[in-house]
């Protein structure tokens, strides 16, 4: 990757046209290594308006990650938490698992300005763009096993779900087990998504890397690879959407959601999550592993987050990762 990609993108983060020729002395390089970058840039999916006689600009203005701003916006939990970002990176959940069987220390944080290939839940990929996506990951270790865990993506959910009233969306809801959806325009969107990925044994220590994507400000464009309805948080305030301000928030919440499940699980946080839960008492589609699809009405969650659902058959329980759940129409 070119050394000069991300200086240049920058530069035009401010959304306002800037020659090749003044950046090609800003950086002091030759015309022809800014038109590389550029290009470079256009092949991770990052729009770039040319105008002869104007020079580049990007299609709105946007902030981008900054390690120090982060940190700031954290506060004193900063001095303990591991933060690292990268420029590009395939997933930030296959970079801390590597980090992680390494030794990568507790408490991590590793963000990114552009996923290539971000994972989601049953093999699917996690669509995400330069400024429209906010994708990274964490890294929490567990003394106990991993079989002790149950109910840790609903945990996340929570987490999320504080966070973003603090920067005032309060329609977010939650979808179990792992998806933050909002209502608008008569239909459930996706707002953002959690995938967990364990490591360790199931009965001893452990490790969790868990991937989280926050749709920040949607384009068209991006908005028509998604294979499910999605919304993003501009649709739904009138502030600035800064990213650093949004993960540092995550970072306190999830931190502090952290050490009430390591202490005590799911059970203290059920209640919560029950009060942010879509599809409470709704009659809801249980698509089954092999592809079946069963109907009753959810119950909720009991106390290690499984999901409770009343069919013909009688009360069904769910436990996370079985099964995928929609609304019946």
């Amino acid at each position: 990757m070119s050394h000069l990609l991300f200086p240049i993108l920058s530069i035009l983060s401010d959304g306002k046209f800037h020659s090749g020729e003044a950046m090609a002395k800003h950086f002091k390089v030759s015309r022809v290594a800014i038109w590389h970058a550029i290009a470079e840039a256009e092949n991770l999916g990052v729009e770039v308006f040319s105008v002869r006689g104007k020079g580049y600009r990007l299609t709105q203005s946007l902030d981008l990650i900054d390690e120090e701003k982060i940190k700031q916006a954290i506060g004193e939990m900063a001095n303990w938490f591991h933060l690292t970002v990268l420029d590009v990176v395939d997933s930030t959940n296959n970079y801390l698992k590597k980090a992680s069987a390494a030794g990568h220390p507790h408490a991590s944080c590793v963000v990114t300005h552009i996923q290539t290939h971000g994972k989601g839940r049953r093999g699917r990929q996690w669509q995400s763009a330069l400024g429209e996506n906010l994708t990274f990951s964490f890294l929490w270790r567990f003394t106990k096993g991993a079989s002790a865990l149950s109910g840790l993506s609903l945990a996340v959910g929570i987490a999320l779900i504080r966070s973003l009233k603090k920067l005032h969306i309060h329609q977010a809801l939650l979808k179990w087990p792992n998806d933050i959806l909002i209502y608008d325009d008569g239909a459930y969107k996706k707002l953002a998504g959690i995938l967990i990925e364990l490591q360790g044994d199931m009965d001893g220590q452990s490790a969790a890397i868990i991937g989280i994507g926050i749709n920040l400000n949607l384009s068209k464009k991006q908005t028509a690879k998604i294979d499910q309805p999605a919304s993003s948080i501009n649709q739904f305030t009138d502030e600035p959407i800064d990213p650093n301000t949004i993960l540092a928030t995550i970072i306190r919440d999830l931190s502090e959601v952290m050490a009430t499940f390591e202490e005590s699980g799911f059970a203290p946080l059920k209640d919560e999550w029950s009060s942010y839960d879509a599809f409470q008492d709704k009659v809801i589609n249980i698509i089954l592993g092999d592809g079946n699809i069963k109907q009753g009405r959810s119950n909720g969650v009991n106390d290690s987050g499984s999901l409770e659902v009343v069919t013909d058959d009688g009360v069904k329980v769910y436990a996370s990762g079985e099964v995928t759940i929609r609304k019946a129409e």
